[in-house]
């Protein structure tokens, strides 16, 4: 039992989870505990208007496939087991998935309707005997649908059955929900089965329904394909539970995005921009400054200190962590990345699996492979490549150069056109600069290589053997000049 402290009350923003086979749903101060909760995610249609080979689940929105999605927000709830029920691409989608404990599959062949589909799933749901035992109905292709709106579902769903609705202006294609003179929810008429006043109701089933594990089994087993489609509907199931004296909840979401499909590469893209929009608007709301919201794309997590400032036109992947007064300029794409505070990344820049620490300078036009470090105020300039190098304090390499397997010291500089030369076509080898070294331009380092603390390498220099600390290094040439020599002519 949870108990409060002092005054205080206790509200999670999620479910908590208070055993292995129940969850503690805590809403407005009152106590539901669900003793299993299964979660069913159907996901084996086809997508035909998608106009691809690839499932529909597995297209992505923000940089990951859609079932990701709804199964991140599934774990949120600590489910006892989530079921995914494929068909088309049964196989990819399998193995894009399978890795994840506690996710089993059921596979739906031929498809014929929602409800088909959950009743694929019934072998596989755990509990039913206990009437908290609940299981949720969720869509792969419904992907953005919130875990704190799923929670007031399940807070609804009370003793009895409860649906996701949502209420839209144009409610053309979508089931309507009939309710009662009392307001209640008994039934639920999909749009080419509805009559001219079932048609004028403008509050929609979103698909996504809460119900009693043990009636759920029951009323899956009674419901038929009587109707325009021929198969056999989910939404079958309200009726029936109303017909045996089950009430009926219903909850919306917090926000009309949650409960959009997609069918098409046109809503696939629709949507695409109303979570990056939902994005922005929360880091907005953080105190970070976009300078463009509606051109800003976050494909992963992203977070940031005080006084960021963001330029249009960027790209942010994986986990990305921004310390206070980061400054990221135009298009630049950062993936898996951390910047120390004060760092600056300017126009174009491409971060992979990098980090900086503070007052670093980057770009514009650099590249950061991954395994690249760069030390607080360094500087990292156009047309620089770094790759599994670490760049000290204070050192920089400004211009025009590849610097790959590289160990670099503090207070370096790095002359424009320098190269390491660190593969020989089989393996890679490292190359060590010390501290205050001073390397000239057009140099090239043949690893493995060393240079000494305090050496300077002349500009021009072909390094093949360690330089000493503090000399000068350099690959002697002879400079000539030649008479009585004529340009070539250009040939008619």
């Amino acid at each position: 039992m949870i108990r409060p402290a002092g005054n205080r009350t206790f509200k999670p923003r999620f479910p908590v989870k208070v055993s292995n086979n129940s969850v503690l749903i805590i809403h407005n101060a009152s106590l539901h505990i669900i003793m299993s909760l299964n979660i069913v995610i159907l996901a084996a249609g086809m997508g035909k208007r998608m106009q691809s080979d690839l499932p529909k689940v597995l297209h992505t929105l923000a940089g990951k496939p859609m079932l990701a999605h709804v199964i991140e927000s599934a774990l949120q709830l600590e489910p006892s087991r989530i079921t995914v029920v494929v068909g088309h691409g049964a196989e990819a989608v399998k193995a894009g998935f399978a890795h994840i404990p506690g996710i089993e599959f059921a596979l739906q062949q031929p498809q014929q309707g929602t409800g088909h589909a959950v009743q694929q799933a019934v072998p596989f749901l755990t509990g039913g005997q206990d009437p908290e035992d609940t299981t949720l109905v969720l869509y792969g292709d419904v992907p953005l649908v919130q875990a704190q709106t799923l929670q007031r579902l399940l807070q609804a769903r009370g003793q009895g059955v409860a649906v996701l609705t949502e209420t839209l202006s144009d409610p053309s294609g979508y089931g309507r929900i009939i309710r009662n003179d009392d307001g209640n929810v008994i039934r639920i008429v999909e749009h080419k089965d509805a009559n001219e006043a079932e048609r004028a109701v403008t509050e929609v089933n979103t698909g996504i329904l809460a119900a009693p594990t043990g009636l759920l089994k029951n009323w899956l087993g009674r419901i038929n394909n009587n109707n325009a489609q021929g198969e056999y509907y989910l939404t079958d199931v309200i009726a029936l539970a109303v017909q045996d004296g089950i009430t009926v909840g219903a909850a919306q979401p917090d926000f009309s995005w949650e409960t959009l499909g997609v069918n098409s590469r046109i809503q696939q893209a629709q949507l695409e921009r109303a979570w990056q929009a939902e994005q922005a608007k929360r880091l907005l709301e953080a105190g970070v400054t976009l300078a463009d919201p509606a051109r800003f794309d976050l494909r992963g997590s992203l977070k940031c200190g005080r006084d960021v400032f963001i330029d249009a036109g960027c790209i942010f992947e994986g986990n990305v962590e921004l310390a206070d007064g980061v400054r990221i300029g135009p298009h630049c794409v950062l993936r898996d990345v951390k910047l120390g505070a004060g760092t600056r990344v300017e126009a174009f820049s491409h971060l992979q699996e990098a980090e900086a620490a503070e007052q670093a300078v980057i770009g514009p036009y650099a590249r950061l492979r991954p395994g690249s470090r760069l030390g607080a105020h360094s500087h990292v300039g156009n047309f620089v490549e770094l790759k599994k190098t670490t760049l000290g304090a204070y050192s920089k390499a400004n211009h025009l150069s590849y610097l790959g397997d590289a160990q670099i010291g503090q207070r370096v500089n790095i002359g424009a056109g320098t190269i390491t030369c660190n593969y020989d076509g089989v393996n890679k080898f490292q190359t060590i600069i010390e501290d205050d070294v001073f390397i000239g331009s057009d140099t090239q380092l043949v690893a493995p290589v060393t240079v000494h603390k305090g050496a300077t390498l002349a500009a021009g220099t072909t390094l093949v053997k360690e330089a000493p600390a503090g000399t000068l290094t350099l690959t002697a040439k002879k400079q000539e000049s030649r008479q009585n020599w004529k340009r070539p002519d250009k040939k008619a």
